[in-house]
């Protein structure tokens, strides 16, 4: 488990605290759709943090070819039609380019910069010539409205049940799942970033902004610099 991270609740717990049967039962929402609209038709998409396949499953039925990474070899399992690659997405190097390499699940929030700083080197040492990263970030007011829930129409809850400064810019989150048969929950570290912080991360690693490509600035295209 990394430093920071813990889950609980009924079957596997990967090192950042997410439950992999939880994952298997989560819906996928617009993602894809925003994800689709931004590649080119068929393109190759390296997914970064793919987990059991949600966001993957998605994109292959919409035509791309996908490369599916995760650290967790039980999140992995669960994932059909793509080729998929257990490693910390870190230390990833394949030697391969991609016409798009995906990083969602506010990972670039990452409560260690430096780590932070390896997800988004990862992402510019897959990118093809002519080719773009797709990062989702957090909504502005994710730290700060809370507690929160929201009812799923499928029958389960989710809360944002705290978000509480731990020193250096970071805070621990702690969320819970609420399903009729289980619960389960989660607590990680993330680093908010407002719109400017955001944009020198990318900078730092020879990213910039392309073009926030929701009216929310949550999902956003970024090119290298050079």
């Amino acid at each position: 488990m990394r430093e920071g991270y813990e889950g609980t609740g009924p079957g596997a717990i990967t090192p950042d605290g997410c439950a992999v049967e939880l994952y298997t039962r989560l819906p996928i929402g617009d993602e894809p759709d925003i994800i689709a609209a931004a590649a080119p038709k068929g393109a190759h998409i390296l997914e970064l943090g793919s987990g059991v396949g949600r966001m993957t499953h998605a994109l292959l039925e919409r035509g791309f070819t996908v490369t599916a990474v995760d650290e967790s070899a039980e999140m992995l399992e669960r994932v059909r039609g793509a080729r998929t690659i257990c490693s910390p997405i870190e230390d990833l190097d394949l030697g391969e380019k991609f016409d798009v390499v995906l990083l969602a699940s506010f990972l670039v929030h990452a409560g260690d910069a430096e780590v932070r700083r390896g997800l988004l080197r990862t992402c510019v040492r897959h990118l093809a010539e002519g080719g773009s990263v797709l990062i989702q970030r957090e909504g502005e007011d994710y730290h700060a409205n809370v507690p929160r829930e929201r009812v799923d129409p499928s029958g389960f809850t989710v809360r944002i049940v705290s978000s509480e400064p731990i020193g250096d810019g970071v805070n621990s989150v702690r969320a819970e799942y609420e399903f009729p048969d289980a619960v389960w929950t989660q607590t990680f570290r993330a680093r908010p970033l407002t719109k400017e912080q955001f944009e020198e991360a990318l900078e730092e690693t020879g990213l910039r902004v392309d073009e926030y490509l929701t009216d929310n600035k949550i999902w956003v295209r970024a090119v290298p610099t050079a």
